[in-house]
């Protein structure tokens, strides 16, 4: 016999599961971290894989192949970043050092004679004080070298997992489906593999967004002579996987370097309006066109699970709430009891209220045609 649980019941239950889940995720920070950055990486190459298995080449070694592929475009990442980096510190090392040091006893004196406030920086920017600022005086050198360690295992746990992931993705979904064994399993599986494409096209569209920006940033920054223009225009386009916050962050950087370097303030103002009109045009057309609906999620769940997921897991948990919450939607609309909480996580339904008056007037029609 079934019962029925009055829904108030059902919602503080799927409160307190919240709060565990959460709780859980605090917990078990080390190992979640790296299994979701590996299971979003593994949903990317599953269609590299489909495509290899395809051509009767066994998974394993499919598997193999798409890893390595990954991990080669990975490190041409990091090398061109490296060196952009290198170039830009070695500036900072020589005369951008002097520059800022100057700017800062400016800003320093300006704000004393205005504002009666020290900012302590009368001789210039101290490079000790930001370290110590940065590193608190009670971290010895074992504590930084286990941090170290903890870091490389993280990195070499990462193709551990892709790997197994690809290997075992029919396993896991198998497993799925005999968990919900009382639901159809094709139309189970249909909606696993709705998922997985939701988070393929979401991954996909990003990367060509942050990718069209990166260039649209540099192109500009170039036209305005600012130096490092590759440096600053494709940080910029990286950190716009991070929404709302991360165009903001990416203005920031060449902001300062134009008010530093350059002697007029017309570069500064430049760079601060060419942003904020390239990113105009990024929520306008270019994210919308590039990865459409794919996620469906509302600005206000969006904002507040970035202040969750920054909260839990730092900068990592900023960037991997957002698939995570479209997984979590997609989740809730298999279950009747939970799809409310899908509707919540979505975009507002405007025609539901004239849907609904539409529906009234036609039962009150019916009702005279009947009396």
């Amino acid at each position: 016999m079934e019962t029925n649980i009055p829904g108030y019941i059902k919602t503080v239950y799927i409160a307190l599961l919240i709060i565990i889940i959460v709780f859980f995720m605090i917990i078990a920070k080390q190992l979640l971290v790296p299994l979701l950055i590996s299971g979003y990486i593994a949903m990317l190459l599953t269609s590299s894989c489909n495509f290899l298995e395809r051509r009767k080449i066994p998974r394993s070694v499919a598997a193999f192949i798409c890893l390595l592929l990954f991990i080669g475009l990975i490190a041409g990442i990091v090398v061109f970043s490296y060196y952009q980096v290198s170039g830009f510190m070695h500036d900072v090392g020589t005369n951008l050092q002097e520059k800022l040091n100057s700017f800062v006893i400016i800003a320093n004196n300006w704000c004393l004679d205005t504002f009666g406030f020290d900012l302590g920086m009368r001789n210039g920017f101290e490079m000790k004080k930001a370290v110590e600022i940065v590193q608190p005086e009670n971290t010895s050198a074992t504590q930084l070298v286990f941090s170290l360690l903890n870091t490389l295992s993280d990195i070499i746990l990462l193709p551990v997992f892709i790997f197994f992931l690809l290997i075992y993705r029919d396993h896991l979904a198998i497993f799925v489906t005999k968990v919900f064994r009382r639901q159809n399993n094709d139309g189970l599986l249909e909606k696993m593999t709705s998922i997985r494409r939701v988070v393929h096209a979401y991954l996909m569209g990003s990367g060509k967004v942050m990718l069209i920006l990166g260039v649209v940033n540099t192109a500009v920054l170039f036209a305005l002579g600012i130096e490092h223009a590759i440096f600053f225009g494709m940080f910029a386009g990286m950190l716009n996987i991070i929404p709302y916050l991360g165009p903001s962050l990416g203005a920031v950087l060449p902001f300062l370097f134009a008010l530093i370097t350059k002697d007029s303030a017309f570069y500064p103002i430049a760079v601060v309006v060419a942003f904020t009109l390239i990113q105009f045009l990024e929520s306008a057309f270019l994210t919308p066109k590039i990865t459409g609906g794919n996620v469906n999620l509302n600005a206000l769940v969006t904002f507040i699970g970035l202040l969750i997921g920054g909260a839990i897991w730092g900068i990592m948990g900023m960037i991997l709430i957002i698939p995570t919450i479209a997984i979590l939607k997609k989740l809730f609309e298999l279950s009747p009891d939970t799809q409310p909480y899908a509707y919540l996580f979505g975009e507002e339904d405007s025609n539901w209220f004239r849907r609904r008056e539409r529906r009234s007037k036609a039962k009150a029609a019916k009702a005279e045609e009947e009396a």
